[in-house]
């Protein structure tokens, strides 16, 4: 068959596409940046779209021609700077279904989410909540398959965090920790999906192994998959998840994608649970699907730097606005540096340009968009730095306070950022 996959370089979506190739079928996946994904996976056809652009049925003309299956891997936690889950998550899908119903009818399989709640009501699963319903009175085919916390082989959103949390040193510090979690492995989403595109099954289903763990025996039993030894669950009490969670939203703000942003910890304060309602399909327990791909050092490093990324990215951008705020406190001392060499007018034009420099670069690395171009812009600022002061004032290398050799540990830092700032 000829299959469409939304969100195809996602993590459900990646092992979903990954799958039907497998099976046999054409399948043609879709996302904001293929690049990559076309290296890793070349049997499938990659298009480079985004979603929230595609909100009207003419978007979808020509990517519907002559598809057998719609599968929608695509969704978004909260808006922000980098997502629109209002466009995304419903206006497109409904688009979607328009256009779909002038073409060849497709099969629509809908990876969704349980949408009642403590949560219901926020943007994320009411706009999930809007698309599925639209799609069971469309009158298409359809799969709406709900599954619970999808575990598999890599990790994103949450359960990215739940290795992030159990490799944390000497304690596991949890907010609910009590609350029931209900997981599947991510192969079991993908033989629905198989299934699915067989005719084996169709209507509203939800997917998630019998089991039923505590918040705590979850991340417990990631720390025992990471190789690590038993730690004391600490109970945090619920008011000090307010603060986290309010950074958190701020970041999503500037584009960061954080699984600790306020929708993730309502959804976690009733934990995560599923009626089974129509399923009879099988799902793995978290022990036996974390015992299949068993862990590697790549997860030990993974899990340790997760929590770190935000404060390397958040202590490189202070680092960058201090550097150019402080010289301006004291502009004029500060441009006595350069007037050996250079008029007192250049001089102070040169002190502001280089302030405003820095700056510019603290504020765009906060800016999930701009951060790698940020990170990129820090490293040659700082090569340039390094570079004049060695030829205009090489006896700066020997200041007992150390401001060119302050440089290189920020220099490291920077490239490390740089190496850790890919999401998927």
């Amino acid at each position: 068959m000829n299959i469409l996959i939304l969100g195809a370089t996602g993590f459900i979506g990646s092992v979903v596409a990954a799958r039907l190739a497998a099976d046999g079928h054409a399948v043609t996946g879709l996302g904001r940046n293929t690049t990559r994904a076309r290296q890793k996976q070349q049997a499938i056809d990659w298009r480079r779209a985004d979603l929230s652009r595609m909100t009207k049925p003419a978007d979808w003309d020509d990517i519907l021609k002559d598809r057998n299956v719609v599968v929608n891997c695509a969704g978004a936690l909260q808006d922000g700077l980098s997502d629109d889950l209002s466009a995304t998550q419903a206006e497109a899908m409904l688009a979607l279904y328009s256009a779909a119903k002038s073409s060849s009818r497709p099969l629509i399989v809908q990876i969704s989410a349980r949408t009642a709640g403590a949560a219901g009501d926020l943007p994320f699963l009411a706009t999930k909540r809007r698309a599925d319903e639209a799609l069971a009175a469309s009158g298409l085919p359809y799969l709406i398959l709900r599954p619970a916390l999808v575990l598999g082989r890599n990790a994103h959103g949450g359960s990215a965090l739940l290795r992030a949390l159990a490799a944390f040193p000497l304690v596991l510090p949890l907010v609910h920790a009590e609350s029931p979690v209900e997981t599947l492995s991510v192969d079991d989403v993908a033989e629905a999906v198989s299934r699915a595109v067989s005719g084996g099954i169709s209507g509203d289903i939800d997917l998630a192994a019998d089991e039923v763990l505590p918040l705590a025996d979850l991340v417990r039993l990631h720390r025992q998959w990471l190789g690590l030894p038993p730690a004391r669950v600490f109970a945090l009490p619920n008011w000090l998840a307010g603060p986290v969670t309010w950074l958190a939203d701020l970041s999503g703000l500037l584009g960061w994608r954080s699984p600790l942003r306020s929708t993730a910890m309502t959804v976690m304060s009733e934990g995560v649970r599923s009626s089974k309602k129509g399923s009879g399909l099988a799902a793995t327990p978290a022990a036996a699907t974390l015992a299949a791909n068993p862990s590697g050092v790549q997860d030990l490093w993974f899990a340790r730097l997760y929590l770190l990324k935000p404060l390397v990215i958040s202590g490189l951008s202070a680092f960058w606005l201090l550097s150019g705020v402080i010289p301006l406190l004291a502009l004029e001392k500060t441009s006595a540096h350069f007037l050996p060499f250079m008029p007192e007018a250049a001089a102070t034009v040169l002190t502001l340009a280089t302030c405003l420099i820095d700056i510019a670069l603290g504020v765009a690395v906060l800016l999930r968009p701009l951060a790698k171009g940020a990170l990129l812009g820090m490293l040659a600022v700082s090569f340039a730095y390094l570079a004049g002061a060695s030829l205009l004032e090489p006896a700066l290398w020997l200041d007992p306070l150390g401001p060119l050799v302050k440089v290189l540990p920020s220099i490291l830092l920077t490239f490390t950022a740089l190496a850790i700032l890919d999401e998927r």
